[in-house]
């Protein structure tokens, strides 16, 4: 039987120099932004330059800059805003589903509302539904002043990892 992850964990409080941070513990006390950040965010994350910035049940958040992730007229690529959303729902999913699971987008609806051109946008993803096999979240992206770029809908399966099976 599956542990429920919110059950697992513990708020801790940390001070920034923006303020305090919440910050969530597993149950073995191991900081959950840390693991997900040392995890990585795969090749893709990665070029796009994406941070995670919070990762905690229940609320999973990132930015991507725009520089670098435009389509040709200047504007934030659509794709860019669809990576960002998904990968904050799937880390969200992870979390709620515990490390040991595999998680799998298996639909994902973005509707575009602003185009950027400079900045950075930043991304939350909260659940909508954390079920024991299928996970759906979410995921609301802002520019720097606050305004809506996309909102997003992710919903992911959740299966349990076969010994073995490591990277099928």
């Amino acid at each position: 039987m599956r542990s429920n992850r919110r059950s697992d964990t513990t708020a801790s409080y940390a001070r920034t120099e923006s303020g305090p941070r919440v910050q969530a513990m597993d149950e073995k006390g191991d900081d959950l932004l840390a693991v997900v950040q040392a995890f990585g965010l795969g090749d893709l994350g990665e070029r796009m330059g994406m941070t995670i910035t919070e990762a905690r049940p229940g609320c999973v958040r990132g930015s991507i800059p725009v520089a670098g992730n435009t389509q040709p007229f200047g504007l934030l690529h659509g794709g860019a805003s669809a990576v960002l959303a998904e990968s904050l729902g799937s880390i969200a999913a992870g979390i709620h589903a515990g490390w040991g699971t595999l998680v799998v987008g298996v639909d994902l609806n973005c509707t575009h509302h602003r185009a950027v051109r400079d900045g950075m946008v930043h991304g939350t993803a909260t659940p909508l539904h954390e079920g024991r096999t299928v996970a759906s979240y979410d995921i609301r992206i802002v520019d720097d002043e606050g305004r809506p770029v996309c909102t997003a809908r992710l919903t992911c399966l959740l299966r349990t990892r076969q010994e073995g099976s490591e990277g099928k």
